[in-house]
């Protein structure tokens, strides 16, 4: 019956009707009061067919007119020359047909519009990444012209031990963008493991262990008494995730100064706390610190601003949280959670 709920049909319909009944009582008329012949009546029906197709005619005419309207609408809104607006089809097949090609149209528009983003995104991103490589690569072009006119064999040394940390410096950013381009593109399986807190925290320090010494810094593991907290996710990651966090609080934590590490456990989830005694981070930074190339007032000049980035990025993934925040004490706060339940 969905065939008469149909407004235009059902006009279609009572007018047909109506016609009709007015053209059986006219015959009704003309047989009773007038003596008329065949040839009359054949004549009266003629007349009447060709009324009852004009009125097919003027409504089909009506329909074509209204679909040829809505197709110059929609090609003035693919050309961006009008805003979606299809209200004014509000009855009858053209207005379920109007209804769905504005759902159609809307979802290009967004499509459009992410894909505006994402390229703006893409070619500041690139600037951004060349930049980046431009320094140290330019630097070791530099060095390298001065390394060929060099004798004096120290100097020689010292030259090569500065290039190899360049080429360090290099090698981990574009390690850095391969991790974040395989999170992006969703290439990455993460494991579903058992982690425990205090050996994560322990692998992950390994790597800075020297550059720790050298700037005399003291880490303090702290861990929930009772039982050591772990969650499910993956070890190497939540390593990767976790070092960024480190050297970020390393690179900001002055000379003999101390980084915490706390770990606690609840129903809820496994929170990491890695607190530093440096000079905080600047409100102004608060908001875009985990925004990837962001550098910050208190970045350190070979600074890129991918590691926090990363950190977070791993953490979703693995159905956590990482926010920053300043300590009362003076320093630096990041608070990791890995919820046992879907956020």
């Amino acid at each position: 019956m969905a065939f008469f709920r149909n407004p235009e049909i059902r006009r279609q319909i009572a007018v047909s009707l109506l016609l009709i009944i007015l053209f059986l009582a006219g015959e009704y008329v003309l047989l009773t009061a007038f003596s008329i012949g065949v040839n009359e009546l054949l004549l009266y029906f003629a007349a009447a067919c060709l009324a009852l197709t004009g009125c097919y005619l003027a409504v089909t005419k009506n329909r074509y007119k209204r679909l040829s309207r809505l197709a110059a609408d929609i090609d003035l809104i693919l050309h961006r020359e009008r805003k979606i607006d299809l209200d004014e089809y509000r009855e009858g097949e053209l207005a379920v047909l109007a209804n769905e090609i504005q759902k159609v149209l809307s979802r290009l528009v967004e499509q459009s519009d992410s894909l505006q983003k994402e390229k703006v995104y893409l070619s500041d991103s690139l600037a951004d990444i060349s930049h980046q490589l431009k320094t140290p690569l330019t630097s070791l072009q530099l060095l390298m012209m001065r390394l060929s006119g060099e004798q004096k064999e120290e100097e020689r040394s010292r030259l090569c031990t500065e290039g190899a940390m360049l080429l360090d410096r290099v090698d981990w950013l574009v390690n850095g963008l391969l991790k974040i381009a395989k999170i992006d593109a969703k290439t990455v399986v993460f494991a579903k493991e058992y982690v425990d807190v205090k050996m994560l925290a322990e692998q992950a320090l390994n790597p800075l262990r020297i550059p720790l010494e050298l700037r005399e810094q003291t880490v303090v593991l702290s861990m929930q008494e009772g039982k050591t907290p772990g969650f499910t996710g993956d070890m190497a990651w939540s390593m990767e995730a976790l070092g960024n966090i480190l050297k970020n609080c390393m690179e900001h934590t002055p000379k003999g100064g101390t980084i915490q590490i706390h770990a606690r456990e609840n129903h809820l989830y496994t929170e990491l706390s890695v607190e530093d005694n440096g000079s905080g981070i600047a409100p102004e930074d608060l908001p875009h610190l985990f925004e990837r190339f962001y550098k910050g007032k208190g970045s350190a000049g070979d600074s890129v601003g991918i590691g926090l980035a990363l950190a977070r990025m791993i953490i979703k993934e693995q159905n956590g949280t990482l926010k920053a925040e300043n300590r009362r004490e003076g320093g630096a706060r990041f608070v990791i959670r890995f919820y046992k339940g879907t956020i």
